[in-house]
């Protein structure tokens, strides 16, 4: 079961191994049902690739983004006004905190990554924690009912601090980038191995 790369756009095993499969594929008919060796045809490896491509550009601002501290400071801020205190239940409260906070930039991850009021106070003290020792928060990934830092590594700033954050064109297409790749790769190795689409199998009288 050698391999051969002479024609890799052909096949990629030797002769032997293709003789081999021609045999077999002639001699088991699979229960009646016969197959022929026929090209991948030109328009599903077109439509194939299509739909990765627009798969790519519709979800582009989607795959991948992680919510950092930065994204809901402004809600933990809210949570001290007096009209927040006020809500006689925490889905009242809730609904203020967001109403308090629309028209911003931040308006579509915020819809992405809701929070409820129980999430809020959990993640509070941390938040102001890290306020209060002045680093970025962009620097830091909500996480669960963690706020940890990015697991990012970027440049580093002049004081010497590493910024952390996620890249714009870092929303989780590098890992689905590799596993594309390993896929394509995959089915292009194993119809490599069979006989090359000039050859026919003979089935019975077929």
């Amino acid at each position: 079961m050698s391999w051969s790369f002479d024609a890799p756009l052909r096949t990629l095993s030797d002769k032997p191994t293709t003789d081999y499969n021609e045999k077999l594929w002639e001699a088991e008919d699979l229960g009646g049902i016969t197959e022929d060796n026929n090209a991948v045809p030109a328009p599903v490896v077109w439509l194939v690739l299509l739909t990765v491509i627009t798969a790519f550009a519709i979800t582009f601002p989607l795959w991948g983004q992680r919510p950092t501290a930065a994204l809901y400071q402004s809600y933990v801020d809210s949570m001290d006004k007096p009209e927040v205190l006020a809500a006689k239940d925490d889905t009242e409260a809730m609904a203020k905190i967001v109403a308090m906070n629309k028209g911003t930039s931040k308006d579509a991850l915020l819809e992405r990554h809701p929070l409820t009021m129980d999430d809020l106070r959990i993640i509070r003290d941390q938040v102001k924690a890290l306020e209060a020792k002045g680093v970025d928060m962009r620097d830091y990934t909500v996480v669960g009912n963690q706020v940890v830092l990015a697991n990012f590594e970027g440049n580093y700033r002049p004081d010497g601090t590493r910024i952390r954050q996620q890249p714009w064109w870092d929303k989780g297409y590098t890992i689905d980038i590799f596993y594309l790749s390993y896929f394509f790769l995959a089915v292009f190795l194993m119809i490599k191995r069979l006989p090359p689409t000039s050859w026919q199998p003979v089935h019975g009288k077929h």
